[in-house]
């Protein structure tokens, strides 16, 4: 059963959550304070974590920081009456995965708890896949030299352009948004924006597409991401 740690101090918030979540089927520990959530957070093996960010002691942006900072893929959700953009901004760039305003619906909750949590599983499927090399159309991949051909041009990508194309090649077919990029190739120790993705992925463009102005290869879709679609039908 997949395990979930509540940091908030408001009781009857963090009871009804604990209540609901174990209704649910997952295996629940709380910490009032910031203090004592980082400690849980730290020591205890967790699949996700809902963090308050008024918290007595420490707030829950310091947790949140310090957490990842030695578990990076372990999911966060922070919960908080702040509404202000800068606010959100901010819990995001320290490596929360998604972020609920209170007050807010129980069924939103788990639907965002569950995707989180779907989310965390396909990155680490994805990563634990390794690819050695890949081919399509006259592109050559090989991921152990890090080099690459498309027919007799070698070409010019970096440690990180493979690094992306590895990845979508591990999800091909699929719809990747930028943050999915952000997460699991850059990772939470750095803070990119989703503008980079964007400027990686026109350069890989510009090595591996006929045309790179009409990509085939790696497909943008509109207020999504992108696709990798590599089985092109004539």
């Amino acid at each position: 059963m997949q395990r979930v740690l509540i940091i908030e101090d408001e009781v009857s918030l963090r009871d009804g959550l604990k209540d609901n979540l174990e209704g649910e089927g997952y295996v629940v520990s709380t910490a009032s304070t910031g203090k004592e959530g980082l400690e849980k957070g730290l020591e205890e093996e967790i699949d996700l974590i809902l963090l308050d960010i008024m918290l007595p002691g420490m707030n829950g942006f310091d947790v949140c920081k310090k957490i990842k900072s030695k578990k990076l893929t372990l999911p966060i959700i922070m919960l908080t009456a702040k509404t202000k953009e800068v606010d959100k901004i901010l819990g995001l760039e320290l490596g929360a995965d998604d972020y609920v305003t209170k007050p807010f619906s129980l069924n939103e909750l788990l639907a965002r708890v569950k995707a989180v949590l779907r989310r965390a599983e396909i990155h680490r499927e994805a990563k634990q896949k390794k690819i050695d090399s890949y081919e399509f159309g006259n592109v050559k991949l090989n991921f152990v030299s890090l080099e690459g051909h498309k027919g007799a041009r070698k070409l010019k990508l970096s440690k990180r352009e493979f690094e992306i194309l590895a990845y979508m090649i591990k999800r091909e077919g699929e719809v990747i948004s930028r943050n999915d990029l952000l997460d699991v190739v850059w990772g939470y120790d750095v803070f990119p924006t989703t503008r980079t993705v964007d400027n990686f992925i026109a350069r890989i463009r510009q090595q591996i597409e006929d045309k790179p102005s009409k990509p085939k290869y790696i497909q943008s879709i509109r207020s999504a991401g992108y696709k990798l679609v590599t089985k092109i039908t004539p």
